[in-house]
């Protein structure tokens, strides 16, 4: 069973005299737990303290621009393809927040050519100014079985809800990830919690039972409450951070934001957002669907 971050990492990622790039996949085990909302909630959040926040959506309908009141009219393929140049593919929904719809480039990583892979780290070293921040909404149904942003990102998040199918659909992903594709090492959101110690006790009763099987370290990322301001907010097709920057919502949001910025780096994995597309290029062609399918 490959490692398929640490072998290339080193060699792909140097210190560059600047910030910590942070890129960060969210994904989720089943759809309505609320993962779309929580990466552009997040994104809101983190623009507030002033960090440049880049939101790569894998998803080809329903993309995450809809929750900023916009609508993405390109996708990144277009770009590769010289259709379009990056500027115009980019999104920018907010001060601070711009989103790059991905959808079909990241189905098809594997199969760029080597004249392809080129323009595409291109188009990612023309976007000024360049992200703090790098949020990746998953898509659940990738042909690969999971994203290969999630194996290639410095930390993965699973956001579940309380429900109970979610949280066993939440567990069956992260089973297979860690023993098809050797990733160790999770964050659990909690959304839609009734309390902290509900969140708490479905991340300790998740990790405890990942330990006990030898498939992965289940850290605790935070919670959302269940919050009426946070289905207005999605109804007026804006962040609850935005609208309602008093909420319970939001004040969780921003706190798991703030959070966020405090996890841990290895700093021998560094690099700018060029660097880390090489690392998900060459792990996108390594990447067997049969690994995680069996």
């Amino acid at each position: 069973m490959a490692d398929f971050r640490g072998d290339q990492a080193a060699g792909l990622r140097r210190l560059l005299g600047r910030p910590q790039l942070r890129i960060i996949t969210f994904a989720a085990g089943s759809i309505g737990v609320g993962k779309s909302a929580s990466v552009a909630n997040l994104a809101a959040a983190l623009a507030r303290v002033d960090r440049e926040v880049l939101v790569v959506d894998e998803h080809a309908e329903d993309g995450i621009a809809a929750y900023h009141g916009a609508f993405a009219a390109h996708d990144l393929q277009q770009a590769i393809t010289r259709e379009k140049p990056i500027s115009e593919v980019l999104v920018a929904v907010a001060p601070r927040i711009r989103i790059l719809p991905a959808a079909t480039v990241v189905r098809h990583l594997a199969r760029l050519s080597a004249a392809e892979q080129r323009v595409l780290l291109t188009c990612l070293a023309e976007i000024v100014p360049q992200p703090d921040v790098v949020l990746v909404d998953a898509s659940l149904d990738h042909p690969l079985g999971f994203s290969p942003l999630g194996l290639a990102a410095q930390e993965t998040v699973i956001v579940v809800s309380p429900d109970v199918q979610a949280i066993t659909e939440a567990y069956i992903l992260i089973k297979k990830v860690s023993l098809g594709y050797a990733r160790k090492q999770f964050r659990i959101l909690v959304n839609k919690a009734h309390g902290g110690g509900e969140a708490r006790a479905i991340h300790d009763n998740m990790a405890r039972v990942s330990d006990n099987r030898g498939l992965a370290r289940l850290d605790y990322a935070g919670h959302v409450p269940f919050d009426e301001y946070l289905r207005q907010a999605a109804r007026l097709c804006q962040p609850v951070t935005a609208l309602f920057p008093e909420s319970p919502a939001a004040r969780a949001y921003q706190q798991v934001a703030d959070d966020l910025l405090n996890w841990p780096v290895d700093h021998t994995d560094s690099g700018g957002l060029q660097h880390f597309v090489q690392l998900l290029l060459n792990l996108s062609q390594r990447m067997n669907p049969t690994a995680i399918y069996a």
